[in-house]
């Protein structure tokens, strides 16, 4: 995967090719709420687990969009592969990490947790990154931040319309956003900022993390009997993804040829498994989080193995 860590050679990439209300929580959602889990975890295990869930979910969007780019490029063991990878990335390390920080809780309290991320997104990070932007001359850069900017606007008002129906029992959901999907092409960044190209690294890393967080919203709604609030969860994660990320990625050059991608892959991967996971790992161990040393001593174990076969992958090429 692409660690949120890996700001630097993320940045690099891009040149060259962001709160609790108490309510009855049912026994069915005790899987995805663990708050005893989190009171107990040294704050330097809370702050590498936020790390790891940033890089694993900017590794599931990244890959998914290199997956899309081997299968219209006729390298179907490689899509298949970046799928497969992709997987864990979300399935299971992501999703594991989450469950031990705590990330998911009752829905009231995901639904709050959303909005701020929103409010922020639509009020000050994306007017800021599109003022900006335009400043030095980006402008569709500028266009995609503010048009992204409306959307997340949208996003809050259907999270506080949904906070409202589940505080008072009263109301509807509102249905989920409509999608428009981005394809991705490779290319090099459509931007010549280097502040243009850092605040599109920031936004695709809080693309990602608000897809994959969302995800996992969704799966603690249903788990809660809310498939309405499940649905607007799942289908607001799909627009972060498939569309703003997307975006975002377009303009940022992140995908490239097929040894392009499986070489970025491969970095990632190894950087992961031979330093940010083995040092996440020893410090819980010291700080005596025992189960979050061995999540990182497993995920490091994984991402080995990725590294492997990305590299592998990349040899066959033609």
């Amino acid at each position: 995967m692409i660690p949120f860590s890996m700001r630097a050679l993320t940045t690099r990439t891009l040149s060259t090719g962001a709160l609790a209300l108490a309510v009855s929580v049912p026994a069915a959602a005790a899987a995805v709420v663990a708050p005893e889990a989190v009171a107990a975890l040294h704050a330097q295990t809370r702050t590498d687990l936020d790390a790891s869930m940033r890089g694993e979910a900017y590794a599931y969007a990244t890959y998914s969009l290199f997956a899309d780019r081997a299968r219209a490029k006729g390298l179907p063991s490689v899509r298949q592969l970046f799928q497969r990878t992709a997987k864990v990335e979300l399935g299971e390390h992501f999703a594991e990490e989450a469950k031990l920080s705590g990330l998911a809780g009752s829905d009231a309290a995901n639904l709050q947790a959303a909005l701020k991320g929103e409010e922020y997104e639509s009020h000050s990070m994306y007017p800021t990154f599109a003022r900006q932007a335009r400043q030095d001359g980006d402008s569709a850069a500028a266009n995609l931040f503010e048009e992204i900017a409306k959307d997340e606007a949208g996003h809050h008002a259907a999270f506080a319309k949904a906070l409202e129906v589940v505080r008072t029992g009263k109301g509807t959901i509102p249905a989920p956003p409509g999608v428009q999907p981005v394809t991705v092409r490779e290319g090099a960044p459509k931007v010549r900022a280097a502040r243009t190209k850092q605040n599109l690294d920031t936004a695709l890393h809080g693309e990602a993390m608000a897809s994959a967080k969302y995800t996992q919203f969704a799966k603690a709604a249903a788990a809660h009997g809310n498939q309405a609030l499940a649905r607007l969860f799942t289908g607001t994660a799909d627009v972060e993804r498939r569309e703003h990320f997307a975006g975002e990625a377009q303009l940022a050059g992140v995908v490239g040829s097929a040894r392009k991608n499986l070489t970025t892959a491969v970095n990632g991967e190894q950087y992961e498994s031979r330093i940010m996971y083995p040092t996440y790992a020893r410090q819980a161990k010291a700080a005596g989080d025992a189960k979050a040393a061995e999540l990182f001593a497993h995920n490091a174990k994984d991402e080995a193995g990725h590294a492997r076969a990305f590299g592998n992958a990349r040899n066959q090429l033609h």
